[in-house]
């Protein structure tokens, strides 16, 4: 069995964005995504911090530390592209005007509840951010995380542990070992890395899986 890194989780997402749609990515893994969505494809990528139009990472020795994104990374704004103030970034990520968003989360609920800004840990920084008014903002939320925990427990639960960011937000789940569709009737696989079965993912989640009705 044989994982994916990073950035062939960030290409993977990548592939499934759809021609002429606005997209906001999460502080974290999901930034990964611009570096690898298709040239050939219009599509709008909206940073909370005031940012649409923004383009891949630049070059190294090419930044301007003046064009960060959320997550103050160094990031470029492609030709047309525009900055703004935050609260205009944040009408437009509460007004629907975002029609998916890629987030990082510590849990997804197989209900697509989505936890993702708090351990609950007494030792953990709180990081709410624009998470809760993207989750619930736009029309399509979908998470991008490792399945698996540094101690091996799976991030896809049958409940979330820590404090929720959004109920029954979530669609799909990318991950470095499958891809799930999440429903209202739980979680299915949408496609899973070569050697993986559907019974190696349930014991590795501890849940009941099925099959996406568009796996061959």
């Amino acid at each position: 069995m044989k994982r994916l890194t990073r950035d062939q989780m960030a290409a993977r997402v990548a592939r499934d964005i759809p021609e002429g749609v606005y997209v906001n990515l999460g502080i974290g893994l999901p930034t990964k995504v611009a570096d690898y969505l298709p040239k050939e494809r219009e599509i709008f990528l909206q940073s909370e911090n005031g940012l649409l139009g923004m383009g891949p990472a630049p070059a190294p020795g090419n930044e301007d530390w003046d064009l960060i994104n959320a997550g103050k990374q160094p990031v470029t704004l492609l030709p047309g592209g525009c900055y703004f103030h935050h609260a205009d970034s944040f009408a437009m990520m509460r007004g629907g005007h975002i029609d998916i968003c890629i987030l990082g989360a510590f849990q997804v609920s197989v209900h697509g509840d989505l936890a993702n800004w708090h351990t609950a840990d007494a030792n953990a920084i709180p990081a709410v951010g624009g998470a809760m008014d993207l989750a619930i903002g736009a029309k399509r939320t979908i998470v991008m995380m490792e399945l698996l925990t540094r101690q091996g427990e799976s991030r896809l639960v049958k409940s979330c542990a820590y404090p929720l960011t959004g109920l029954a937000c979530v669609s799909r789940v990318y991950t470095d070992l499958a891809v799930f569709d999440i429903g209202p009737n739980g979680a299915s696989v949408a496609e899973m890395v070569e050697g993986l079965t559907l019974d190696d993912l349930q014991n590795i989640t501890g849940l009941p899986l099925s099959l996406s009705c568009n796996v061959a």
